[in-house]
């Protein structure tokens, strides 16, 4: 006897707001009737924090674990106790995350997958059995975003900022023949986006004595948990969009267009357990034999070959 259980929801994208009602149905498959005391459907939604030992010292790292913050937990019967007959039974259901008035002691942060954090709400589907069978059950991932009555009621207009990267600005050794025959790379770029818009701007490399490899666009996530007294801090690559390939015409206006991840991004949080802002980073390349000897090296890490000109980036939601 074999019985499959899922969960359908009636979106299938599965984004929900905390005040809409998630609907959907449990869908069992089974070869043969089966009898339950009960079919429950619940909701977990939480923080999970975790330090991990590259971004914190040795105490730090044995007691890396910090307590998940409960955003919501409930529970409903969708089913009392019966029989589920032989084939597909489909059983309808919805619930609420958050009913209007209610309370809640935290916030309903939007879904967001990252290193150190992730904010997650996940359905569970139980069928009680009762001692002799084992609990038939299945978890399921929706994605949360923000109540339209906590979003801006305006369009953002992108903060854009202009940048200029030379020799003179790198904070990390150059190769002496970038160094001495110098560089000048200018443009702007948005610092303030709404997610449901890609990261834009414009680059133009003016001058450059050792010819250009590669010019890329780094978004960066900076993951930070309260531990104690002390505050640790994480950057990670979330993507890479190459802009050019090979080297540019020189005061060639090249467009940027980065389109941001859904679950990777999230509007900027600063709680006081964590807080998840992000960066980006413009990464010019120079042609040289030395990245054929780095081909693993950390993106992150500024290198002999590599330009590099970091911005704080502002991630928010809008209607």
């Amino acid at each position: 006897m074999s019985t499959k259980i899922a969960l359908k929801f009636s979106r299938s994208n599965r984004i929900y707001r905390p005040s809409e009602p998630v609907e959907g149905k449990i869908v069992i498959e089974s070869s043969s009737s089966i009898s339950h005391y009960g079919i429950s459907l619940s909701v977990n939604g939480s923080v999970n924090l975790q330090v991990r030992g590259g971004s914190a010292g040795v105490i730090e790292s044995f007691y890396g674990a910090v307590k998940p913050i409960t955003i919501v937990n409930k529970s409903i019967e969708v089913k009392p106790s019966g029989k589920i007959g032989s084939g597909t039974t489909e059983v309808p259901f919805t619930m609420v995350l958050k009913q209007n008035g209610e309370k809640s002691s935290e916030r309903f942060y939007e879904t967001f997958h990252g290193t150190d954090v992730s904010i997650q709400y996940l359905f569970t589907v139980d069928i009680a059995r009762g001692y002799l069978y084992k609990s038939l059950s299945a978890t399921m991932e929706v994605i949360v975003e923000s109540d339209k009555a906590d979003l801006l009621e305006r369009p953002v207009s992108p903060e854009m900022a202009i940048f200029y990267i030379t020799q003179d600005t790198q904070r990390h050794p150059l190769l002496p023949e970038i160094k001495s025959g110098g560089f000048r790379v200018t443009g702007r770029i948005s610092t303030l986006c709404s997610l449901l818009d890609p990261i834009s701007g414009e680059l133009t490399v003016e001058t450059s004595a050792v010819p250009v490899s590669s010019i890329d666009i780094h978004l960066l996530r900076v993951e930070s948990i309260l531990m104690g007294e002390k505050i640790v801090t994480e950057t990670s690559l979330i993507q890479t969009t190459q802009i050019a390939d090979g080297d540019v015409c020189r005061n060639l206006t090249l467009p940027i267009y980065v389109i941001l991840p859904r679950l990777l991004t999230c509007p900027s949080v600063f709680a006081g357990p964590f807080s998840i802002e992000f960066k980006v980073s413009i990464v010019i390349s120079f042609q040289s034999e030395l990245p054929k000897l780095h081909k693993k090296s950390d993106p992150r890490t500024p290198r002999l070959w590599l330009a590099v000109e970091t911005l704080p980036l502002e991630l928010v939601r809008t209607r």
